[in-house]
């Protein structure tokens, strides 16, 4: 980071974004402070009030036509495809930062900000220094361009400091609570969802053919889940598969039919632009743990479409289709700051 240098902060109205202008600011940068209104619960009343505080330039950024598009119709459609789909994955590069970075060409600001849990350095992307915060997997999709502008100033920080910062710089979202639910719906997943793709009952049964319930529609369950699938006596059960084809969903009283010792990735993103073959680490959800595995290229039989094929060293439990696969260099125990957590890339689990 560079004083006196100008740079667009994307404000949320929460309490790492509105840290995070404030530390900028006292650093010597020439702070904007930019909210992005992505739907129609969006409100920039918070993050105002803190531009306010901080006395720096305040604007709104109208992207709720692209989100829609991008964002909210691509959950959407892949759950009418029978996937699992992040859309924080699919927002990042198709909207925060395309349109952040594009605002600050215009502005001729020299960063862009945010409040990831990241750390970006000479083009590479490095988890944070707060494990649990760390947001690097929902940064996979980011190109160089984008990392060239990119200013993450919490990657050095851990939530209690950053929360900390905010009662001693008394900024009015002090006590405001994180989000943790997707940001465009206002119910729950399920009813969101239901409103939206049409849906029909059918069977479940055990792996070996059994029929013992109904489902209230595919969509609804994710692979791994025993909560809510409302099965009476024995028990309990989890979904292991769902068959879109036979409207069935399959399921198993035994965890170990959720193990996976490889998977099929898609849509692959290499944040150097070059593609990687090998040992690394890989996350198959947000909370998930880094896992060993080993890269391998898979070209299709037509030769179209250059799939990649991850061996585990150890099978890994309710690979979900649709979620992120997100691949990190090894750890090195006597590494130097940065190494053995940089992010290679990732792709989308088939």
């Amino acid at each position: 980071m560079i004083k006196g240098k100008k740079v667009i902060v994307a404000m949320s109205g929460g309490v790492d974004s509105s840290v995070i202008a404030a530390i900028l600011q006292k650093n010597g940068y020439d702070v904007v402070g930019v909210f992005m209104r992505m739907h129609e619960k969006s409100n920039p009343g918070d993050a105002r009030t803190v531009a306010q505080k901080l006395k720096i330039p305040f604007m709104v950024l109208d992207v709720r036509k692209e989100f829609k598009k991008r964002v909210i119709d691509y959950f959407i459609k892949e759950y009418k495809r029978g996937n699992t789909p992040n859309p924080c994955v699919e927002c990042n590069p198709q909207i925060k930062f395309k349109f952040l970075v594009d605002l600050a060409t215009k502005m001729k600001a020299d960063y862009v900000a945010t409040g990831h849990y990241a750390k970006v350095k000479n083009g590479k992307l490095f988890i944070a220094k707060d494990i649990k915060k760390d947001q690097t997997y929902f940064l996979w999709q980011l190109n160089q361009k984008q990392l060239s502008k990119i200013i993450f100033p919490l990657g050095d920080y851990i939530k209690e400091e950053v929360r900390g910062l905010a009662k001693k710089w008394k900024l009015p979202v002090a006590e405001k609570k994180d989000s943790q639910e997707i940001c465009f719906i206002d119910t729950n997943i399920n009813e969101f969802l239901r409103k939206r793709i049409k849906t029909n009952k059918g069977p479940i049964i055990t792996k070996d053919g059994k029929k013992i319930g109904e489902h209230k529609g595919l969509i609804f369950y994710t692979i791994g889940q025993r909560k809510g699938i409302e099965i009476g006596g024995t028990g309990p059960y989890y979904v292991i598969k769902k068959d879109f084809n036979k409207n069935t969903l399959i399921v198993s009283n035994s965890q170990k039919d959720l193990l996976q010792k490889e998977m099929m990735v898609k849509n692959l993103n290499w944040l150097s632009g070059k593609s990687f073959n090998g040992k690394c680490k890989v996350k198959i959800r947000s909370m998930a743990a880094m896992v060993p595995a080993k890269i391998m290229k898979h070209v299709t039989r037509n030769m179209k479409q250059k799939n990649y094929r991850i061996i585990f060293d150890k099978p890994q439990r309710a690979i979900t289709p649709g979620q992120s696969a997100v691949f990190y260099l090894p750890a090195v125990a006597s590494a130097k700051e940065g190494k053995g957590n940089e992010l290679l890339g990732g792709g989308v689990i088939t």
